[in-house]
């Protein structure tokens, strides 16, 4: 790739991508494009080319698991059939809601809407104890606001009031579709909103939300159930797991401390509003065409797309959501391998070696703090490719073609939610994959230590044998080191080596770590971004394992015979390449914990002395930073 040397000195981002950034067309259907999104392209086409080809028998599904997935895929692409099922599928959950009078009247649905994955005012999930990471606990939340965050809600917010209109807007066309009169309709929609209102006060932003240390608020039983006078929370849960828990884990006690004044029969109309819109909003997309173009109207206006995805393509990720780990091992086995597999493991292993040794000598920590660092990396769980075995949830989903899509759609949320409570007081299962092995990304998940890679991110620009060893630790390397990082960011570093909520540093070394990781706050905070500005708290978590990423990479990279540390450079900008809408660029800054792509690419660089030397950057050039504003934490 011919890159202008002289460039990089004012804009590494704008020398390495500029040219393709000028030519690149974001689609229509799509708020983005550039690295990571042409991959999801690639890998879209080549697998729906595939499942095309099962659909016709030209290719034999090889397994039941994989025949049940082609059922619904060949069920979500009938759309001549949903024509004529017209609003026959939703129907008989509004006329449910329509039946209610009281949250009484809730209370004897509730159980089975929460199965069902129908809206509720309260969020429950199945995770490890924070503070016991071996055994699974009951996590309790507060459901979603309508606008992105509720930092939308604030007076002198200027996106707020032309996305409650395209909100409303696309309401009242799918309410008058459903035979709700003009009346009902403005009446429904307003008190809808009045009620999505009144939960702001007590819900997290997102800055909040990515504080991992405030989510841990365990209360008993009787403390929980005392949170509402109104809903039977004891009954309730009691149904979901089969006991009275002695633990649950509370994420946002400000909004269950205020839950009675939210949840009471003084305030009933306007919760069986918002019960009517969000069942509409979500279950419309498995409707007819009008029903699923319309239902797209506002989170297109929330992402800047054109267009609607195509039906063939709504289709498949549909269908491949509700079998993700199915498609992610058909994908693994066939497009990725064992030997690739094998190869990219042994990277992960290198590059925790390498970390091991940043670490044994790292001049500001303790010995002691150091010591349970280089701990919690030897137990570090490696996940890379693809599980070796699906789920066995997968083998409990069965697809009947005389139902509707969207029946079919609901009984396997109901099978799944019901597989994830009957987890509920059992060991965790470590090895357990969270994302598809076809998904483009990866993780670190601090409450099991561990780091996962699936197939579909281990390909050029981040990996290929055809990359020289700089461009693969610039690419596939940083990210790798980035993941392994995240054990040690401000969120990660408060768990220990099991997963456990545990202080495991001296309280110097603590507040120096927090002194550090205020200086990367600093460094993003404010920063200018697509008429916004960047906030550094939402994102110092993912900056960190940046910083860390980037540098342990680079180290691993310089260990090479080969070592050129201008294509690792470079390779690092390439694969944060991005063009996308402004108000999906709006959109991130206000809600995403990852600091905006070209801000990734060209601020960590600038905290590395290799970076000045590989391009020759001086004092005066705009990608200089001075050496006393450089942060280096890992």
């Amino acid at each position: 790739m011919a890159v202008n040397e002289k460039l990089i000195k004012s804009d590494l981002y704008e020398a390495v991508n500029g040219e393709w950034i000028k030519t690149a067309k974001i689609p229509d259907d799509k708020p983005a494009t550039g690295g990571f999104n042409d991959l999801v392209d690639e890998i879209d086409k080549l697998l729906m080319g595939d499942f095309d080809q099962m659909v016709d028998n030209k290719i034999q599904p090889d397994n039941d698991m994989m025949k049940e997935f082609i059922k619904l895929y060949q069920l979500a692409s009938d759309f001549d059939r949903r024509e004529q099922e017209k609003t026959e599928p939703l129907d008989q959950y509004l006329t449910k809601i329509d039946g209610l009078q009281s949250f009484s009247d809730y209370q004897a649905i509730y159980v089975d809407w929460i199965k069902h994955g129908l809206p509720s005012p309260i969020a429950f999930d199945i995770d490890a104890d924070m503070k016991n990471a071996r055994v699974n606990a009951l996590f309790t939340a507060a459901p979603n606001l309508i606008l992105p965050d509720k930092t939308y809600y604030e007076d002198g917010n200027q996106s707020a009031p032309a996305l409650i209109a395209v909100f409303s807007k696309m309401m009242t066309e799918l309410l008058s579709k459903l035979n709700y009169s003009d009346q009902q309709t403005k009446q429904i929609i307003e008190q809808g909103l009045k009620f999505d209102r009144s939960l702001v006060p007590y819900v997290k932003s997102a800055e909040e939300s990515a504080d991992y240390s405030k989510m841990y608020n365990p209360k008993t039983n009787a403390e929980f159930v005392a949170y509402s006078s109104t809903l039977d929370l004891g009954a309730t849960i009691n149904d979901l797991v089969g006991a009275q828990p002695e633990k649950i884990i509370v994420t946002e006690p400000k909004y269950f401390e205020a839950l009675d004044k939210i949840i009471n029969d003084d305030h009933f109309a306007e919760f069986k509003s918002w019960l009517i819109i969000q069942t509409v909003r979500g279950l419309s997309s498995y409707l007819s065409e009008d029903f699923r173009v319309i239902s797209g109207q506002y989170s297109r206006a929330l992402s800047g797309s054109k267009a609607p995805m195509k039906q063939k393509k709504f289709a498949y990720y549909l269908a491949a959501g509700t079998f993700d780990q199915v498609v992610g091992d058909y994908y693994g086995h066939k497009y990725f391998g064992e030997t690739a597999k094998n190869d990219v493991h042994q990277m992960v292993e290198k590059m925790i070696s390498v970390y091991q040794h940043r670490l044994a000598n790292n001049t500001w920590l303790s010995k002691e703090t150091r010591d349970k660092a280089v701990l919690k990396l030897s137990k570090l769980g490696i996940q890379v490719g693809f599980p070796d075995k699906i789920d066995a949830l997968y083998q409990k989903l069965h697809v009947d073609s005389t139902k509707t899509l969207l029946a079919n759609e609901l009984i396997a949320t109901k099978v799944a939610r019901e597989d994830m409570f009957a987890k509920w007081n059992q060991p965790v299962d470590r090895n357990q994959w969270e994302m598809s092995a076809a998904t483009v990304n990866a993780y670190y998940h601090p409450f099991r230590n561990i780091i996962v890679f699936p197939a579909a991110i281990l390909q050029a620009p981040f990996y290929s044998l055809k990359q020289s060893s700089s461009e693969n630790y610039g690419g596939i390397g940083a990210v790798i080191a980035h993941e392994i990082s995240h054990a040690f960011d401000n969120n990660g570093a408060l768990f220990d080596e099991y997963g456990n909520l545990n202080n495991w540093w001296t309280t110097a070394d603590l507040d120096h770590f927090k002194a550090l990781s205020q200086s990367m706050i600093a460094e993003f905070d404010g920063l200018e971004y697509a008429g916004q500005k960047v906030n550094g708290k939402l994102t110092v978590s993912e900056n960190i394992a940046d910083a860390g990423g980037l540098s342990c990479a680079l180290e691993a990279a310089e260990s090479e015979a080969d070592v050129d540390t201008k294509a690792f450079f470079i390779n690092w900008s390439t694969i944060w390449r991005m063009k996308a809408t402004e108000q999906y660029m709006q959109l991130l800054l206000s809600i995403d914990v990852h600091a905006p792509a070209k801000l990734r690419a060209n601020v960590q660089v600038k905290n590395l002395p290799e970076f000045y030397h590989a391009f020759d950057i001086q004092p005066g050039d705009p990608m200089y930073l001075e050496p006393e504003k450089r942060v280096n934490i890992w």
